[in-house]
């Protein structure tokens, strides 16, 4: 039965599905990315923290994906560890205008890199550089400096600059995950 899945699914007439952690610290606008990717009609007009995670459906044209939504507040994100097995790919959200916390977002992705769970596996990272709408907001390549993202070797990844209010810049990084997860 392996190839005719296979074959139903270059067809599309069978998607793929895959399991996706969105993290980021609170009030990065990682809700808001997922309510974008969701089909105009099931979309949420008002967004609030998240609080523990939620989990939220979308599709592309290939896949269909399963977001663990997970709180970046610093009293949840000892949570995001238990998702990390299940995961096969990471959206990672940073707000490109709150300078001040980009040291810790530094530390809570230094710090998933290194788990157990992740550390030796080869999960492609979707960055989202965010708010880039806001006039404080530095380039995706500075916060890519910021974070030290040319480290990363052993993981595919890549950064695009977002506004998700607006919804700009998410496409660009949806297409980019599901080229990578449609050949691994």
């Amino acid at each position: 039965m392996g190839l005719f899945d296979k074959l139903a699914g270059w067809l599309g007439l069978k998607k793929k599905e895959v399991h996706v952690l969105c993290l980021g610290l609170d009030n990065s606008g990682k809700t808001t990315i997922i309510n974008k990717l969701k089909p105009s009609n099931a979309q949420t007009q008002d967004i609030v923290p998240t609080i523990g995670f939620s989990i939220e459906k979308f599709k592309t044209s290939s896949l269909s994906f399963t977001v663990f939504d997970m709180s970046g507040q610093g009293r949840y994100r000892n949570l995001w560890e238990h998702y990390y097995k299940e995961g096969q790919a990471i959206i990672f959200v940073i707000d490109s205008s709150d300078k001040l916390r980009m040291v810790v977002a530094k530390e809570e992705l230094d710090t998933l890199l290194n788990h157990p769970d992740i550390k030796h596996r080869r999960l492609p990272i979707l960055f989202f550089a965010n708010k880039m709408d806001l006039r404080d907001a530095i380039s995706s390549v500075k916060v890519s400096q910021l974070l030290s993202l040319e480290n990363i070797k052993d993981k595919p990844w890549h950064i695009c600059a977002s506004d998700a209010l607006k919804g700009e810049g998410l496409q660009e990084g949806v297409d980019w995950l599901q080229g990578i997860l449609l050949y691994t």
